[in-house]
């Protein structure tokens, strides 16, 4: 092997702020911190058969990608080749190929029936030839919180703003269950447990509880918007209501408050993701002041049975 050629590894926690670096290059509108990067490596969710593979060359990580089986869905054997991706100046090396094949090689033995993957527009050929099929745009979008006119949430009565801090766990988790389930995607979230929930939403290091925001209508949980931060970057990881209460302006009620205590807290930028089929929240969302920055499609890939 040649002194420079890139090597695939299974990645480790200490590479979390290697990782992170990279993906400020190549997806500069994706946001996880490295405390949090270094937990999802360290501690990865029970029963998701989750792995992840980095490239190195020079010493320097120039590539990143993990899989997963999705615990979201009842859909059986559904799982995750989630952002796979590679340096500018490495490209062409086939690290990508590696890395995927990384990927294939850690979940064909799961037993999975389908996998997607995440896929900017220009990669698109390159996973229609690994045998992925286009799905659905995913739009990413950045409101600049310094110039934005972000004023203070006013609940009118009979409506309560409250942050994550003042909440039990559980009320949010059931709120958040029935508020997502119909939420536009190639497969339903309808098996999300409390217990995965936590792993990713409560327990995550990113989660800023005093700037999520949730609403309540007369002592009931209805709708919440759920900010996770790095530095002075805040990402909106969810922003539903329940359906019973949509129509009323309470999604965007708590994505404003969200978005203000965020920015009383230091943060200057606000990313966000939302399928292009999701009209109600792309709408709020431009009426906030967010820029589209990327488009990514999401893949889909049928995979022969096991043995």
């Amino acid at each position: 092997m040649a002194a420079n050629s890139p090597v695939v590894r299974t990645a480790h926690p200490e590479d979390a702020a290697a990782v992170v670096a990279l993906r400020a290059v190549v997806h500069p509108y994706l946001l996880r911190g490295v405390e949090s990067t270094r937990q999802m490596i360290s501690e990865p969710a029970p029963g998701e058969h989750w792995a992840a593979f980095v490239a190195e060359a020079d010493r320097t990580v120039v590539g990143w990608v993990s899989a997963y089986r999705n615990l979201r869905t009842s859909a059986a054997g559904f799982g995750e080749v989630s952002m796979l991706h590679v340096h500018p100046e490495h490209r062409g090396r086939g690290i990508g190929s590696a890395l995927l094949d990384a990927a294939l090689g850690h979940l064909l033995p799961v037993g999975l029936r389908q996998l997607r993957a995440f896929v900017s527009t220009d990669s698109l050929p390159y996973a229609e030839k690994r045998g992925f099929h286009r799905s659905r745009p995913v739009r990413y979008s950045v409101l600049d919180l310094r110039a934005a006119p972000v004023a203070a949430a006013t609940a009118p009565a009979g409506v309560r703003l409250l942050p994550l801090t003042d909440l039990e766990p559980r009320r949010l988790y059931e709120m958040h269950v029935a508020a997502s389930a119909d939420e536009p995607e190639d497969v339903a979230s309808d098996a999300l447990s409390y217990e995965h929930w936590c792993y990713e939403v409560w327990d995550n290091l990113g989660l800023d509880r005093q700037a999520s925001s949730a609403v309540e209508v007369n002592g009931e949980l209805v709708a919440v918007s759920l900010v996770k931060r790095d530095g002075d970057r805040i990402w909106s990881d969810m922003t539903a209501t329940l359906p019973a209460y949509r129509g009323r302006g309470l999604a965007r009620l708590a994505k404003l408050a969200a978005l203000h205590r965020a920015r009383e807290g230091g943060a200057t930028r606000a990313y966000t993701s939302n399928d292009e089929a999701n009209a109600p929240m792309l709408a709020i969302n431009a009426r906030l002041g967010y820029q589209p920055v990327a488009t990514l499609w999401s893949c889909l890939r049928d995979l022969p049975p096991a043995g």
